[in-house]
């Protein structure tokens, strides 16, 4: 979700910025602006001192200007660490029984988990990524099916087999996993 919000925020400003800085260099290069547009022509300013001072003598405008710069702000801050936060697990706690504890690097779990889970005939490919806390690591697993595979009978095999293959090896108590199934595209099939 927080990858399609970002990449419609981007593109949504991104467009805005070409669209207006294209038509300011439009005027700016000679074009005669239509009558409804907010430049009346080459040596005109995007805001002159009338424009300016319009406002800055009733009492609602300037706290209304701080709070919309502050709204806007909490909402850059609150992108920024949404973007910075990882949401891959880097490293699982494994109980080894002594009351120490070791650390298994998440993307070898991951690895051997993809790996697991695409051993069954007709996963196109499997891709496994770890979220959550090192103690307790959640798994989300995507498989990309062949036609003729039965999608019950796959999730099966990732329930059965893989992921309590990975939560043995990890010596975990519980391994909740999201398994998300796709079809790979094909040709259709021709009948005779």
């Amino acid at each position: 979700m927080l990858r399609v919000v970002n990449r419609v925020l981007l593109g949504v400003v991104g467009l805005l910025l070409v669209v207006i800085g294209g038509s300011v260099l439009a005027v700016g290069l000679g074009v005669n602006p239509p009558s409804w547009w907010i430049h009346d022509g080459r040596h005109d300013v995007l805001l002159n001192e009338a424009e300016r001072t319009r406002w800055r003598d009733d009492g609602w405008w300037w706290p209304t200007v701080i709070a919309v710069l502050a709204v806007l702000v909490l909402l850059a801050l609150w992108w920024l660490t949404a973007v910075l936060r990882r949401h891959r697990l880097t490293e699982v706690l494994v109980d080894t029984g002594d009351g120490e504890g070791a650390l298994l690097r998440g993307r070898a779990l991951e690895g051997v988990l993809a790996g697991d889970a695409g051993q069954l005939d007709g996963i196109a490919r499997a891709h496994a990524e770890l979220t959550g806390r090192r103690s307790t690591p959640e798994a989300r697993v995507r498989l990309l099916l062949e036609p003729h595979v039965d999608p019950g009978e796959a999730l099966n095999h990732v329930t059965a087999q893989a992921l309590a293959h990975a939560r043995d090896s990890a010596g975990l108590k519980t391994l909740p996993a999201e398994v998300r199934l796709r079809a790979a595209k094909h040709r259709a099939e021709r009948v005779t």
